[in-house]
């Protein structure tokens, strides 16, 4: 079994408010990135998929993999205001957190369209907001 990753960046802008919470609550627990003007990022996102090497030798047909991402995910998010441009969170904070289970379950609701045998799976996502603050989530653990 073989885990291939792939890394992918895009760039959008976020604001963490949560309109439950009063200004002051917001400010407390989300710090500068509840800058009311909000704020952005260059993300890395890396998508990893499991599955056997096939006859040709390849567990992941690469080419199929970067187009589905591109579709679902980097087209819909890159130089977008997650806040404003996006209506993937509902009322969720569009924390990395909540960025990284909405790209896990857009990819997976896709993901039998374009891999249609029982091999690869998607595996797990994860997203880099900063060198420092990294965010993982498993595909089979997501919600």
């Amino acid at each position: 079994m073989f885990r291939v990753t792939r890394r992918y960046q895009f760039s959008c802008s976020h604001r963490l408010h949560s309109p439950s919470m009063s200004e002051a609550e917001n400010a407390l627990v989300y710090g500068k990135c509840n800058n009311p003007y909000g704020h952005g990022h260059n993300y890395v996102l890396r998508v990893t998929a499991r599955g056997p090497a096939d006859r040709g030798g390849q567990a992941v047909n690469i080419a199929l993999l970067d187009g589905l991402v591109e579709r679902e995910v980097l087209e819909r998010l890159d130089h977008r205001n997650l806040n404003e441009d996006v209506d993937w969170f509902g009322p969720a904070v569009p924390t990395s957190e909540n960025l990284a289970a909405a790209i896990c379950l857009r990819l997976r609701r896709s993901w039998q369209a374009v891999f249609a045998d029982a091999w690869p799976r998607l595996d797990q996502v994860c997203i880099e907001e900063t060198p420092r603050n990294i965010f993982q989530v498993n595909a089979d653990e997501i919600e």
